[in-house]
């Protein structure tokens, strides 16, 4: 690389997506159910943050000066301004929360502590809590033990202070959020809705759980760690695979503490005293929070009230080529669809898997398997097809971050099946979502395959937006048993014409189409880049990015996380745009499209731009021939980039301030997606 480029660091950036769903949570326009929700998104993220790249930035510490080029920063100032951010998002989390809650009053629905509990919701919550809570609990005497107890990742706990006239103790209760409901629904008064949290019920009966002891004032406060949730995998190749995973699993419950947080009304002598008995400093990130931690539960908060508290759902719509009660096979010889999740249904590619599974001339199903459903019919449906006497291979990620428990036990469900298990490839993380049915036609095999952006998961499918081709292209179908007869023989690699793949060619294919497009611009020719991703980081993709906009190339980025390129900056990236929307779905999908001199190229893709991706994962990006599937395509991007409701500008300054309408017509991309797809679905009717 000729020329030094700015690069936001990739921390601060993530951060700054986080800032756009909590603006979600803080917009008085959205249902206010639907805030609570945010911010429960917004705290799960902000988990996994800590639990992953926090944790790997004090790795990177351990590096010295090579660090620093690895994270454009030098790792403790990194922390430092992690951390900075990290406590002004918290109070702006913590003023949302209570205007939310003054908001769900006036909607007589009132979330109330034990401290606002009227007599007769008193008696309800004592009952509850000898019936389903204190089998629960076991409270420890910090006091009485010799070593502190090890705090578990994701748990939250009561620390708890007792105070007598002539003694003091410290307590500690884990509140069994695993078990037991985090909310309960009180009855209700006056048609008012009363909602207490799991915490203040153990609140309200301390003096219960320690009656014995006499304590004049007993004080509970939250606190909570996060730990370091990386595996270490070792190299002992005499240990099978998955028993490596299964000890990596286990070894991430006892991660190092990455983050501390606590109320921040804690009596000083409490908090001083467990900073001592956990050896807690500041590169643990001590975070002072409001009384409630383990914010992602108010993902699940109890549906009350009236309608309008939650989004309109929309009901996902029938393709209008794939008839219902009919064979999908002979409409995939004539052509290709794709299904765009969760406008359109999911239940479509249940339906051709349940098809395949009894079709007397479908011989064999091959799919990858990265993150299923908790209650999968594709799993149900893959089990059918092998009790039908299909040949049925899987390729499951082990490997798949927080789902590895999941998908372990998937696998020997699998395996028990009599269905043909394959663990991934060692060194490679199987990222790419594939499925490929094998069909005996005229005494010849026909080959259809699914390729898709997003998981074979029907509960995500109705959140996750998401692009899925179904096709008997042999261009295509070819060279996905290509990629499969790699899964089952690592050491054959075919030579891949129309697929790009990670590690093997996604790099180099697209650098060369970058590179194609600044050449067109350099002759004065039109030339544009449109690009939609989760995550664009890889400096070098960066890099000629920048210098295809120098040579004239027009280039519109839609992505929905971390962005470490800065668009619009004088003399380096005057010609890159970027957006990033945030709404109901969760946009998952990542499409690229090139002009290439007046006849575009499209493609989708399992991969963003990032190292990990283009370099150390099994990643497809497949390019779309049919022309009816590019207008479709390209029809939706154009939709996502004139939004003016939900985008957001990104740039250098990190802002995320809303697009505003130019005109009168606003647009909010996701509902007129769902309007586009609803219109072509009456008019083929």
């Amino acid at each position: 690389m000729s020329k030094k480029y700015p690069f936001i660091n990739r921390e601060l950036s993530w951060l700054s997506f986080n800032q756009r769903v909590l603006q979600e949570a803080a917009d008085p326009q959205v249902p206010l159910l639907e805030r609570l929700r945010f911010l429960g998104i917004f705290s799960n993220n902000q988990d996994e943050f800590f639990r992953v790249r926090v944790a790997t930035v004090k790795r990177l510490s351990e590096l010295g000066k090579k660090a620093n080029t690895l994270l454009q920063g030098k790792p403790r100032k990194v922390l430092e301004e992690v951390h900075d951010e990290v406590v002004r998002q918290g109070k702006l989390f913590d003023a949302i929360y209570t205007e939310v809650q003054q908001a769900l009053k006036k909607n007589g629905i009132h979330i109330i502590n034990e401290t606002q509990l009227s007599k007769q919701q008193g008696a309800f919550v004592n009952k509850y809590f000898d019936e389903h809570v204190r089998p629960a609990l076991v409270p420890i005497m910090l006091n009485q033990v010799k070593q502190f107890p090890y705090l578990r990742d994701k748990v939250i706990y009561l620390a708890i202070k007792l105070t007598g006239s002539h003694k003091k103790q410290y307590a500690l209760v884990e509140v069994p959020a695993e078990t037991t409901p985090r909310f309960v629904t009180l009855p209700s008064q006056n048609k008012q809705q009363y909602i207490i949290l799991l915490d203040d019920i153990i609140r309200y009966n301390l003096p219960e759980v320690f009656s014995t002891f006499q304590f004049s004032k007993i004080e509970a406060f939250t606190i909570k760690v996060t730990r370091d949730a990386e595996l270490d995998i070792d190299n002992d190749i005499s240990q099978s695979f998955i028993d490596k995973i299964s000890k990596g699993v286990k070894a991430r419950q006892k991660g190092n503490p990455v983050r501390f947080v606590y109320d921040n009304h804690i009596a000083k002598d409490l908090l001083d005293f467990l900073k001592s008995k956990m050896k807690l400093d500041d590169l643990n990130n001590l975070i002072p929070g409001g009384r409630y931690h383990n914010f992602k539960d108010f993902m699940n908060f109890p549906v009350v009230g009236a309608t309008d508290l939650l989004y309109d759902k929309h009901v996902p719509l029938v393709h209008p080529l794939l008839p219902i009660n009919k064979s999908y096979f002979p409409v995939l010889r004539r052509q290709d669809v794709m299904l765009h999740y969760p406008y359109q249904q999911f239940s479509h590619f249940i339906e051709l898997l349940r098809e395949a599974a009894i079709d007397p001339d479908v011989k064999s199903i091959k799919m990858t398997l990265y993150r299923v459903a908790r209650n999968s019919k594709v799993i149900n449906a893959l089990i059918n097809a092998a009790k039908n006497g299909k040949q049925v291979t899987t390729v499951v990620e082990v490997q798949a971050r927080f789902d590895e428990e999941a998908n372990i036990r998937w696998a020997k469900k699998l395996q028990e099946e009599g269905i043909h298990v394959i663990y991934g490839v060692p060194g490679l993380k199987v990222h790419s979502k594939l499925c490929l049915i094998t069909r005996l036609e005229n005494g010849k095999p026909v080959r259809y395959a699914n390729i898709t952006t997003g998981n074979y998961n029907e509960s995500t499918s109705q959140v996750y937006a998401d692009d899925a081709l179904l096709t008997a292209d042999p261009r295509l179908t070819n060279e996905v048993e290509h990629i499969f007869e790699f899964f089952e023989r690592n050491y054959k690699v075919h030579a891949f014409k129309h697929f790009i793949l990670s590690p093997l060619s996604t790099r180099k294919r697209l650098l060369k189409l970058i590179d194609a497009e600044a050449e067109t611009a350099r002759k004065g020719k039109p030339a544009r880049i449109f690009l939609k991703m989760n995550s664009l980081v890889d400096e070098e993709m960066i890099t000629h990015l920048y210098e295809a906009g120098q040579a004239g190339v027009k280039i519109n980025i839609i992505v929905r996380g971390i962005c470490a390129l800065v668009p619009g900056l004088p003399g380096i990236s005057d010609n890159i745009e970027a957006i990033s929307i945030i709404d109901k779905y969760l946009e998952h999908s990542r499409i690229f499209i090139f002009e290439n001199d007046g006849d575009p190229l499209y493609y989708f893709s399992s991969a963003d731009w990032m190292t990990r991706n283009l370099d150390h994962r099994i990643e497809a990006t497949c390019p779309i021939y049919d022309k009816k599937i590019q207008r479709e395509l390209l029809d939706m991007m154009q939709i996502q980039w004139s939004d003016n409701v939900k985008a957001r500008i990104l740039n250098g300054e990190q802002k995320n301030m809303h697009r505003t309408a130019t005109g009168t017509k606003r647009v909010r991309a996701q509902e007129a997606i769902y309007a586009y797809f609803k219109k072509h679905s009456e008019r083929k009717a």
